[in-house]
């Protein structure tokens, strides 16, 4: 026996554990945990059942070896099975830089057992434990699909792993009709419902987990969902209508439908957790490339280049009066914020403008690097009796102009030069034979501080022919 997904995925075997447990629902008489042998069969096979737990072989009757050790090895993965508690799974890595809105659509309807709905509920809690819940990061809730559809708890009740957690293990089963039509109406209210603490400017994930099996439509309410940016994925544990499933699920299908058994949750666990994170992360507004003068904004492709345009404002958060506006044309998906304060954090609006689709602003918060020094390094070269040559280094966007003082030692006159941000040298002339000099460079940021670092400088007897030797730099006292 087999599982396969949709859309051509690879064929994966049951684990023979779960093999195991399935065999062992369909066989209770073999879990009562009772002393003595079984039943007559295991006798004649040789298998008893051991008082301290698990069968023993007795003996083998003629011709019948070959099918004690088939039945044998059976028994002992039933064994396994019947006897191990399912471990607590392993933590999973936190998925930070998450913020969303993600709700789960649950069957709660007559037609799924006890047993199923237990096991689902795992399924969502082992979906949800890496996130980060709060305010600014993923909130979740369910929605019960049954006669008359119900929201279990609002989005902002639970916003920690451990009352979550908690919330979802005190979930109760409805019963009545699959009315998951209904139940789609419902989300659609909910999702954009601040009394039911939903975000207006996050996005958007609905997760409907079914047994493939609805009394009434769903197809114009799960339209209606995603035309509003809602991604959709399915997880049918039954005989779903796989063209009814893949028409309801986000394009592509086979990103976001899935079939398998309950008691096989776990196999798409991890893949199904990737790709809501993904979705996540996909379509909110974020910053990239941060440095302590610039980042760059990515957000989805929402519109085309005649179908509307963007309207991004951006600003300190602790001074409103210094926000600016662009107007971005449709096409394009990324802009880059440059001249900007470092160590700052800057609140991001973009709205997109369109007669087509509504589409609700997307928001961020972006905090500036801590401002980059230079110079960090002054290098003396090429030195000759009347002229060296000054290098400095880092060059960076944030400095404005260079000056470099230079005057000899133990005093005298100095002199000025005026350097552009964009260069990292000059050469200094004129100068007095065998002179010791300190030259000095000082970086004129554009935000009005100034850095500066020196270093000792000799200049050649005009007899000397030698080539010119490095000088360590220095900061001044």
């Amino acid at each position: 026996m087999a599982l396969k997904g949709v859309g051509g995925r690879k064929e994966r075997e049951f684990p023979a554990r779960a093999r195991a447990r399935s065999a062992a629902k369909a066989s209770p008489e073999l879990q009562d945990g009772s002393g003595g042998c079984r039943t007559r069969a295991m006798t004649e096979l040789g298998l008893c059942w051991a008082p301290s737990g698990g069968f023993k072989a007795l003996w083998a009757a003629p011709g019948s070896a070959m099918l004690a050790k088939v039945v044998f090895s059976l028994l002992l993965w039933l064994n396994f099975a019947a006897g191990q508690d399912t471990p607590e799974p392993a933590p999973q890595p936190s998925a930070s830089n998450t913020e969303g809105d993600l709700l789960f659509l649950l069957d709660s309807s007559a037609s799924v057992s006890r047993y199923e709905f237990s096991k689902v509920k795992e399924f969502m809690w082992d979906l949800l434990q890496p996130f980060a819940f709060g305010p600014r990061d993923v909130q979740a809730s369910i929605i019960h699909i049954s006669t008359a559809p119900s929201m279990e708890f609002p989005f902002d009740r639970h916003l920690s792993g451990a009352g979550l957690r908690g919330a979802i293990a005190a979930t109760r089963q409805r019963m009545g009709d699959t009315n998951t039509g209904k139940a789609l109406a419902l989300a659609k209210e909910k999702l954009f419902s601040s009394q039911a603490g939903a975000r207006p400017d996050v996005p958007k994930v609905l997760v409907w987990v079914t047994d493939g099996f609805s009394t009434d439509d769903i197809s114009e309410p799960m339209q209606l969902l995603k035309d509003m940016g809602v991604t959709v994925f399915i997880v049918s544990t039954g005989r779903g209508n796989f063209l009814q499933l893949s028409a309801a699920a986000s394009a592509p299908s086979e990103a976001h439908l899935h079939f398998v058994d309950v008691d096989d949750l776990p196999i798409i666990t991890p893949e199904l957790r990737d790709a809501i994170r993904d979705a996540i992360r996909a379509n909110r507004l974020h910053a990239t490339d941060v440095t302590s003068s610039s980042f760059r904004l990515v957000w989805p492709q929402l519109l085309a280049q005649d179908s509307g345009f963007y309207s991004l404002e951006y600003g300190p958060g602790s001074d409103p009066a210094a926000r600016r506006a662009l107007q971005v044309p449709g096409a394009r998906s990324s802009l880059v914020l440059t001249q900007l304060a470092p160590a700052t954090t800057y609140e991001v609006a973009l709205t997109p403008e369109s007669n087509v689709h509504y589409f609700p602003p997307q928001r961020t918060r972006v905090t500036t690097l801590p401002e980059e020094i230079s110079p960090v390094q002054v290098l003396i070269s090429d030195c000759g009796p009347r002229s060296l040559q000054v290098s400095w280094a880092p060059v960076l966007d944030t400095v404005a102009s260079y000056q470099v003082l230079y005057g000899p030692l133990p005093g005298g006159s100095a002199r000025l030069l005026q350097v552009g941000g964009g260069h990292n040298s000059t050469v200094l002339e004129q100068l007095a034979p065998n002179t010791t000099y300190l030259v000095t460079v000082t970086a004129i940021y554009r935000s009005g501080t100034e850095k500066s670092l020196s270093a000792k400088a000799c200049t050649l007897q005009a007899t000397e022919a030698q080539g010119s030797r490095p000088r360590e730099q220095h900061r001044p006292q």
